[in-house]
């Protein structure tokens, strides 16, 4: 008789298990940049779709070509039944918070913002601190004393990178100067290829021998630039440093791809929840890439420098401050 009960117990636990991994039909909706933007938008897709899928997870992926179809998109993927569904970028933050209220038995993620909804699980990342590090990587390889920043939206996030940046560059060398131009006040300044190469040329011409671009698509510019200079780049999001080998010095890498992941398994296993995931270096949700393409760039010594700065970061010994806590750059 106890056996009886136990192999009923066994089956209904069964029965439950494949009933929840059933219910979960992981989605993506990537910003209009695309994701194949070599930058944010694809490191989701390399990173968390393309494992998800390999595991047998088919990820449904809807990729939006102008700003009204990201809402369209959205509610399209929630009637159909997908969920979590993970949306790509502070750009969605609008649509998400609309169609969130219309579904609110779906499940939905936004990485790079906030919203406060009981279905909502927000991703957000310490930038700050990554970018620090490549700062200070900036500073090691300057021979001028002059390195620059080019950020896409000019906004607080992305004011984020660029005072992680500087203060990485003058913990190293506190008397470098530290060049910056931010590309345009809309979405479309993370799409502009041009404008960052001119934004870049114009930086070179003033000394910058090193330019770290948090701009999307419009770092691809930036680093055509660096090569026609024949000076370095610093990518962003994805490890961009296949792009342009011997002129990317390094990229400041942000594990968008595993946070969505994450978030799908956690549906997956019940362990789901919403609110506010705040990454940083101690998450390993942020590293300085290095690959076959930089190795010769970031010297064994260079890197036991860069990781002693991590560490201290880590241990609380260096204080990285955070542009959006009250929007100033002063530390």
């Amino acid at each position: 008789m106890k056996k009886s009960i136990l192999k009923l117990t066994t089956l209904a636990l069964a029965v439950t298990s494949c009933h929840v991994l059933a219910a979960v039909k992981p989605a993506v909706i990537y910003d209009t940049t695309g994701k194949f933007d070599k930058s944010f938008n694809e490191a989701v897709y390399q990173n968390g779709v393309k494992p998800m899928n390999a595991e047998g997870n088919k990820v449904r992926e809807f990729e939006p070509q102008n700003e009204a179809q990201r809402e369209q998109g959205l509610r399209k993927l929630a009637s159909r039944g997908f969920s979590p569904i993970v949306a790509v970028g502070f750009n969605m933050v609008s649509a998400v918070t609309k169609v969130a209220d219309e579904f609110p038995k779906t499940h939905f993620v936004v990485l790079d913002s906030t919203i406060k909804k009981p279905n909502v699980q927000s991703v957000v990342f310490k930038e700050h601190e990554g970018s620090f590090l490549v700062g200070a990587i900036a500073a090691k390889y300057s021979k001028t004393g002059v390195v620059g920043f080019i950020g896409g939206m000019d906004i607080p996030l992305i004011r984020k990178f660029e005072c992680g940046y500087e203060q990485g560059a003058k913990y190293v060398n506190p008397k470098i100067t530290v060049l910056q131009n931010m590309t345009g006040s809309t979405g479309a300044a993370f799409n502009d290829p041009a404008k960052g190469s001119e934004l870049a040329k114009t930086q070179f011409s003033k000394g910058a021998d090193v330019i770290y671009a948090a701009a999307g698509g419009t770092g691809l510019g930036v680093y055509q630039a660096a090569v026609d200079a024949g000076k370095y780049a610093i990518g962003v999001d994805s490890n961009q440093n296949h792009l342009h080998p011997g002129t990317m010095l390094t990229s400041m890498v942000k594990n968008v791809g595993q946070a969505a992941y994450n978030s799908w398994h956690e549906d997956m296993n019940g362990t789901w929840k919403p609110g506010i995931k705040v990454l940083g270096l101690e998450d390993n949700a942020l590293s300085y890439a290095v690959d076959k393409y930089n190795e010769k760039l970031i010297t064994p010594e260079l890197k036991k420098y860069i990781d002693g700065l991590k560490a201290d970061i880590i241990a609380g010994k260096i204080k990285v401050h955070d542009y959006t806590v009250d929007n100033t750059c002063k530390y």
